[in-house]
C-alpha cells in the first residue's frame, strides 16, 4: 500500500482571488510580515499498490484526468511506502 500527498495548486500566472482575500484579511489582522498568499488544495490517497512506478503512473493520470485542470493548475506529489 501506498500513501500519496497531492498538491494543487494555481499557476504562477494565474490570479488568486481567494488567495487575495485571505493575504488582505491576514494584513487587517496585523500579519504585516505576509507578502503573498497563494491557496491551493491538498489530497491524501491510499493506493493498494507496492510499486512506487505504478503509483507515479496512477498519480500522474488521475491528476490530469480529475484532481487538477492542467490548464491553470500545477500538480506534485509525495509517495510513501505503508
Amino acid at each position: 500500500m501506498i500513501q500519496a500527498k497531492v498538491y494543487v495548486t494555481l499557476k504562477k500566472a494565474v490570479l488568486d482571488p481567494q488567495g487575495k482575500a485571505v493575504h488582505n484579511s491576514l494584513l487587517s489582522l496585523g500579519f504585516e510580515q505576509v507578502k503573498e498568499v497563494r491557496v491551493g488544495k491538498f489530497i491524501e490517497l491510499s493506493l493498494a499498490v507496492s510499486d512506487e512506478k505504478e503509483a507515479t503512473a496512477l498519480l500522474n493520470e488521475m491528476s490530469r484526468k480529475l484532481l487538477a485542470n492542467i490548464v491553470i493548475e500545477d500538480f506534485s506529489f509525495e509517495l510513501q511506502q505503508t
